[in-house]
């Protein structure tokens, strides 16, 4: 069987923890940022672990990470 290629943009996008959680940085960060609270601008600069529904697409995506 032929090895699997890495899907570049989300190599980019996700890192992989010690446990095989995935954690991406939020989005909603990069522009119109005046009319945002500084609250809500400190939380979305913060990461997030990738939810139920679409690791699997993601795991797909990073062959060798798991």
């Amino acid at each position: 069987m032929p090895k699997l290629k890495t899907h570049k943009g989300a190599q980019k996008r996700f890192k992989i923890t010690g446990k095989k959680k995935i954690v991406h940085n939020k989005a909603y960060k990069s522009h119109l940022l005046t009319k945002k609270s500084a609250n809500r601008k400190r939380n979305l600069g913060k990461k997030d672990l990738v939810k139920e529904p679409d690791k699997n697409r993601i795991k797909k995506m990073l062959p060798y990470s798991f």
